[in-house]
């Protein structure tokens, strides 16, 4: 029998240990000193420095750990600023009255700026990451019981079909080795009449041709010295204000500069950093275009598709059974 006291110490709520499956036979899980164990096929999924984990290890999101770790709190929403929570709005169509009492998918949480949101506005989230991203994030939510990190892989969710009032995966599935395979794993998911959302890089752009050749060598570059060499952001954005203060050629020669030395142009400085070094450091980074992106959601029985305000940006609805709509 499943105590609270034993739950409490995994900080696994009783309505999201239901849902866990064993990823190596889908059986399901019970409670097991330091972590969860299939009824099954016995497979320990132990306990480590706060969350379950589901994968052995990084494996290909490795920069990720290091980058949340270093950049922990930086895209957090606090002390006045909603920029996660726009972004978040602008790129799945989500409403705050929608997701209140739902429970929700986060697939890529990375520190957990979006399940922040998403768990302010009243959803139980459930929050997965490949990296060990997801040990800051469940630091940085830890107040809040109405989200659980866990460490796993998108290709193996822990997760039973048919589950999830809403799906979101913002800026992750294109970081993956095979971003329409990654996607396909979660339609099914959903609860019937579910919503799913994500946001891929967009493959209409040409800015980031030249940053295609730069990531040929630093993708391999060890990450700190990586993240040293993304400090140049810091006043390569000063250079383009002052450039485009020129009158006539000021604009042109920026965006010259910015197409052959691509780098973040936020205002903020520590944002400037964390999304150059977001950019040049994953092993994979795939683009894509609505017309792919919705032959993938078609293709899964989705329908009421919509593009959304952030390129490439694309949600879905699962049909509602036959059974429920007579």
């Amino acid at each position: 029998m499943q105590t609270q006291d034993a739950l409490n110490c995994l900080g696994i709520p009783a309505e999201v240990l239901a849902i866990l499956r064993c990823p190596v036979c889908r059986a399901t899980l019970s409670l097991q000193e330091g972590g969860l164990v299939c009824r099954c096929c016995g497979h320990l999924f132990p306990l480590v420095n706060g969350i379950v984990r589901f994968v052995p290890a990084e494996n290909y999101a490795g920069t990720f750990g290091f980058q949340w770790k270093r950049h922990a709190r930086t895209q957090l929403d606090r002390d006045g600023s909603v920029e996660s929570e726009i972004d978040f709005c602008e790129r799945t169509g989500f409403l705050p009255q929608e997701m209140a009492g739902k429970l929700v998918l986060d697939v890529g949480c990375g520190m957990g700026r979006f399940a922040e949101v998403a768990s302010r506005w009243g959803a139980q989230v459930v929050a997965v990451d490949l990296s060990n991203a997801a040990e800051v994030a469940n630091e940085n939510l830890s107040g809040r019981r109405s989200v659980t990190c866990f460490q796993a892989d998108v290709f193996s969710l822990p997760l039973a079909p048919g589950t999830f009032d809403y799906i979101y995966s913002l800026g992750v599935l294109h970081h993956t080795p095979d971003c329409e395979k990654a996607f396909k794993v979660l339609p099914h998911l959903l609860k019937p009449g579910g919503t799913i959302a994500i946001w891929l890089y967009s493959g209409y752009n040409n800015w980031y041709r030249f940053s295609d050749i730069y990531r040929q060598f630093t993708r391999r570059l060890p990450v700190r010295w990586l993240h040293a060499l993304c400090y140049i952001a810091v006043p390569m954005y000063y250079v383009h204000q002052g450039l485009r203060r020129l009158p006539l050629v000021g604009r042109p020669t920026s965006g010259l500069l910015h197409h052959a030395f691509p780098v973040s142009m936020h205002p903020d400085r520590e944002i400037r950093i964390l999304d150059t070094f977001d950019w040049y450091s994953p092993k994979y980074q795939s683009k894509h275009t609505y017309e792919e992106v919705f032959r993938w959601f078609e293709s899964c029985g989705l329908e009421s598709l919509r593009v959304l305000q952030q390129t490439v940006s694309v949600r879905g609805r699962r049909p509602l059974d036959r059974t429920e709509t007579a």
